[in-house]
């Protein structure tokens, strides 16, 4: 029966070493220029950002569209407003001239109205002296 021999420190260091190098050259081996699987998933990388900026870009485009349409609707609605305010402007300057046509007539009536009393009353005085 072998006996199992403890390894030392600089064993241990010098397996961990050996381990790191191991790694990184898997690493290096996985990601060279001309390695075929590393260019299709850059390419794929770069399809994906590609469309996404497109998306991105659509995305800007129909947002401006809708801003636009709103600001065309809110002009709109502006105008609208003005106009009605306009209408309601004639409307009420109409009624006003109206108003005044009455109370001027009316005026005129309670005028030949208070004349006449006068003109009776001036008519009795004339016939008692």
């Amino acid at each position: 029966m072998g006996g199992f021999k403890d390894p030392d420190f600089l064993q241990r260091q010098s397996a961990a070493a050996n381990a790191k190098k191991a790694a990184l050259e898997r690493y290096r081996a996985g990601t060279a220029a001309d390695n075929p699987t590393v260019a299709e998933r850059a390419a794929a990388r770069q399809a994906v950002a590609t469309a996404r900026e497109e998306r991105a870009a659509a995305r800007l485009a129909a947002k401006e569209a809708a801003a636009l349409a709103a600001a065309k609707e809110v002009e709109r609605a502006r105008e609208a407003a003005k106009e009605a305010a306009r209408e309601a402007a004639a409307v009420a300057e109409r009624e006003r001239a109206e108003q005044a046509a009455r109370e001027a007539a009316l005026e005129g009536e309670r005028k030949a109205a208070r004349d006449a009393r006068y003109a009776a009353r001036k008519g009795r005085q004339k016939k008692k002296k």
